[in-house]
């Protein structure tokens, strides 16, 4: 497994080993919209393009929308958000995933930030 890339709009992305590539949202981002409340994720097969709106979340201070770092269509969905949307609060680099895609450019990642840059665009 390749390292977690993240994205100036505080997703994150990690290339797993067939290929696809796992997605969520940072510590930082789960931090400011507060206690998730609701998770809506995209069907399994919809092909999505990069910057278009993947999910929705809604906290108890803001709803927000999820854009796609990468274009590719939908492998699977962390289906296990429905009934505990707080998980991505609880553990958002982990079990709070939120989808797998097959990319469309292999190379989709390359022009991500890696951890340094990203902690640095959050002052942290």
């Amino acid at each position: 497994m390749s390292e977690t890339k993240f994205t100036a709009d505080h997703e994150w992305v990690r290339a797993e080993d067939d290929g696809t590539l796992t997605i969520g949202i940072t510590s930082y981002a789960q931090e400011q919209l507060g206690d998730i409340v609701f998770v809506e994720l995209p069907e399994v097969g919809a092909r999505i393009g990069a910057g278009e709106e993947a999910v929705v979340l809604e906290s108890v201070k803001a709803a927000a929308d999820i854009k796609m770092p990468v274009a590719g269509e939908i492998v699977a969905v962390n289906d296990a958000l429905a009934d505990a949307p707080q998980t991505v609060n609880e553990d958002p680099l982990g079990a709070g995933w939120f989808l797998k895609v097959r990319p469309d450019d292999p190379q989709a990642t390359a022009g991500l930030l890696n951890r340094a840059a990203y902690d640095e665009l959050i002052g942290a």
